[in-house]
């Protein structure tokens, strides 16, 4: 029997400030208020408790904050997990967050969401995977695990081996790699989106976002792609709204990232899309 998601996997809509009419405070950008950022970020997760955590593993790591993905380092697929091993129910639906960064967001969800699932970060920078697993390990969490591997040509392999099935992808502030000739190394290229869209099971979501409008719209574009199978979640859920644009108002997961915290506290405007499968490729 196929798994059906659409009665329980659309998300909960908790409003947050809304991304098109930030409050005034949040529209001035200021040095003060970079400053404020990581305070902000603390913050947002403090019910995490992890400032005990710091001087173990250290707040801030020395990490480069630009990696070329189409290094020859980065080009061998990651062995995926033993399930078993790392989750405590490994049948249980999984969100994936692509370039989880620090971990916090996924970390919050797997500790706070109200839905059962498990959670995996995949995060090319192997410094911050290191940390954010220590981080996983001292709160004695089982629904979610962290892996250094990119994306981009690990993710078929990783997803293909799980026992459950795919419920959510979330693709939350990626790399803009702005110069033209570095487009290629954005982390959503075709194969990873038909990777996505084929694995998702049925009602399961796709999760994009970015404060930069041109990448949001390439994003927007490879999945507007897969109008036959996908559809926008305004469609499905009347209860999320769109702006004329057709840009998500309202943060859909009842936490922001930590790019979030630190664009909208410069003022941006934070650019997502959310996307629900609504029937097998091969129908």
């Amino acid at each position: 029997m196929a798994w059906t998601a659409t009665s329980t996997l659309c998300c909960r809509l908790i409003r947050l400030p809304s991304a098109r009419c930030p409050p005034p405070s949040l529209a001035r950008c200021s040095a003060t208020s970079a400053a404020r950022s990581p305070d902000a970020v603390d913050i947002e997760y403090a019910d995490l408790n992890l400032r005990p955590l710091y001087p173990i593993r250290g707040q801030h790591l020395r990490i480069r904050q630009h990696v070329n993905p189409l290094s020859s380092s980065f080009s061998e697929p990651t062995e995926p997990p033993e399930w078993k091993e790392v989750f405590e129910d490994p049948l249980l639906p999984l969100m994936i967050d692509i370039g989880c960064g620090s971990g916090r967001f996924l970390i919050w969800l797997a500790k706070n969401s109200d839905q059962r699932r498990n959670y995996l970060g995949l995060e090319i920078r192997q410094k911050l995977v290191e940390r954010t697993q220590f981080w996983v390990n001292e709160l004695g969490l089982r629904n979610v695990y962290f892996m250094y591997a990119n994306a981009t040509v690990s993710f078929e392999q990783i997803i293909s081996s799980y026992p459950g099935p795919l419920s959510l992808v979330s693709i939350l502030c990626p790399d803009p790699h702005f110069k033209k000739r570095h487009h290629k190394r954005r982390v959503l290229q075709p194969p990873l989106v038909d990777s996505i869209t084929k694995n998702l099971c049925l009602g399961g979501q796709v999760l994009i976002q970015s404060d930069i409008l041109e990448v949001a719209a390439d994003m927007r574009k490879r999945f507007d792609g897969y109008s036959d199978i996908l559809a926008h979640v305004d469609r499905v859920d009347k209860d999320l709204h769109c702006d004329n644009e057709g840009w998500l108002l309202d943060n859909p997961m009842g936490i922001r990232t930590e790019r979030e915290i630190h664009a909208e506290l410069e003022g941006a405007t934070i650019y997502r899309r959310m996307y629900q499968k609504i029937r097998d490729a091969s129908h």
